[in-house]
């Protein structure tokens, strides 16, 4: 798996030195004196046009790292913590990434993601900052086989829909799952049936829907608090 940009590259040399094979780099000066030392001898030095090909285009801020495949966790794992984000349909990495990232910092317990048979990881990575390296998740394709799995373990399912409760009139159950849609069509229709309660942001003023990362920052931060 390659990932690149500065950020990404240098919080993963810092943090997940066991995941590293080999660091390209296309820009001098660009790794601290301290991890250059440290990787030296995995340090490979190329060309920008040769950057630039294996980024696929992408803003490589002159840094590559080849790292070992993401490994995924496992539903056993998932089913011991309390809270859980389940994506049904969400395919676009940015949003993806910009939610594990949100996730991680306010200490959701893991993500799974549905009705989708693959992701581009290396891309999630990228876009979560390197949080996906630190964040349990998994690709389950059957949304419902997960959703039943979890209610029989006592977790309690909450949508996020433009016309659910108002999440400031909630209260949360302590093992809790959070279910988002899709961009375009949200919650599919046959995940709707299983959730428990339906949730939203309420509005101040006539406007479309929070793109569902920002949503998804909204209602992770206010469902991590209250519980009964």
């Amino acid at each position: 798996m390659i990932i690149y940009g500065k950020q990404v590259c240098l919080y993963a040399l810092e943090s997940h030195e066991a995941l590293i094979k080999t660091i390209y780099i296309a820009k001098k000066g660009i790794l601290p004196q301290k991890l250059y030392d440290q990787y030296k001898s995995r340090i490979k030095f190329l060309e920008n046009k040769w950057a630039q090909s294996m980024a696929k285009g992408g803003n490589h801020q002159g840094i590559l790292i080849e790292i070992e495949e993401f490994s995924q966790s496992n539903l056993a794992t998932m089913k011991e913590s309390d809270f859980i984000l389940l994506f049904d349909g969400l395919t676009d990495s940015g949003n993806i990434g910009a939610i594990v990232r949100t996730a991680f910092a306010l200490g959701v317990d893991g993500v799974i993601a549905t009705g989708v048979k693959s992701l581009n990881l290396a891309s999630v990575v990228r876009t979560s900052s390197g949080a996906l390296l630190d964040m349990p998740f998994m690709i389950i394709p059957n949304a419902l086989d997960v959703l039943n799995e979890l209610k029989q373990v006592g977790f309690t399912l909450y949508g996020a829909s433009m016309d659910g409760t108002s999440i400031n009139k909630c209260q949360f159950k302590q093992k809790k799952v959070l279910v988002l849609g899709s961009e375009g069509e949200g919650i599919s229709k046959r995940v709707k049936p299983k959730i428990d309660e339906m949730i939203s942001i309420e509005m101040k003023r006539e406007f479309d829907s929070l793109n569902v990362s920002v949503a998804a920052a909204i209602l992770i931060d206010r469902m991590r608090y209250e519980f009964k």
